[in-house]
């Protein structure tokens, strides 16, 4: 069996935590912010968890994750 290649471009968005799942940084946290309100860029702050639906398909792109 060869080995599998990462996609990079997923090993730049998503890291796995202590538990096996993975998390990543919030969209619309960059620019634009003075029309957000201060309680919506507190939780663009926190990093999201990838759903369960999608958690087979990080999987696939980090394979040694």
């Amino acid at each position: 069996m060869p080995k599998l290649k990462t996609k990079k471009a997923a090993a730049k968005r998503f890291k796995i935590t202590g538990t096996g799942k993975f998390k990543y940084t919030r969209a619309n946290s960059v620019h634009i912010l003075g029309k957000k309100s201060p309680k919506r860029k507190m939780g663009l702050r926190r990093p999201g968890i990838v759903d369960k639906t999608n958690e087979k398909a990080v999987r696939k792109m980090l394979p040694y994750a």
